[in-house]
């Protein structure tokens, strides 16, 4: 079963989508806006629009005659809300091997005198 980062994840994991989401950042934008901005196909941007629209990262919607994306952040920010949970997981981690090191070079030097002493 997939979920909804892995989703997240996929969809930006291609630079065309990740340079939509980078714009649609700045302000909502039409189709033919996203389509100008690359050297494709009308309807393969709009297939990239599409995989964005299926993991919840942008809604489309129609005004008038043409078709408005809007960036939906909650994809996004669930994605950084996993990936922060993971980072802090793992300075707790670093943080206890750091402690462990510590205490072993503290007892080396000691464990060199009592030999260079006896």
């Amino acid at each position: 079963m997939r979920t909804a980062v892995a989703e997240t994840f996929q969809a930006l994991g291609d630079p065309v989508r990740t340079t939509i989401v980078d714009r649609l950042a700045r302000s909502d934008a039409t189709v033919g806006d996203l389509a100008a901005m690359f050297a494709m196909s009308f309807q393969a941007v709009s297939q990239h629009i599409g995989v964005l629209e299926r993991a919840g990262i942008v809604t489309r919607h129609r005004e008038g005659r043409t078709r408005r994306v809007q960036l939906e952040p909650v994809r996004i920010e669930e994605a950084l809300t996993w990936m922060e949970s993971r980072r802090s997981r793992l300075e707790a981690r670093y943080q206890r091997l750091d402690e462990v090191l510590t205490d072993l070079a503290g007892d080396t030097p000691s464990a060199t005198e009592n030999r260079e002493t006896s």
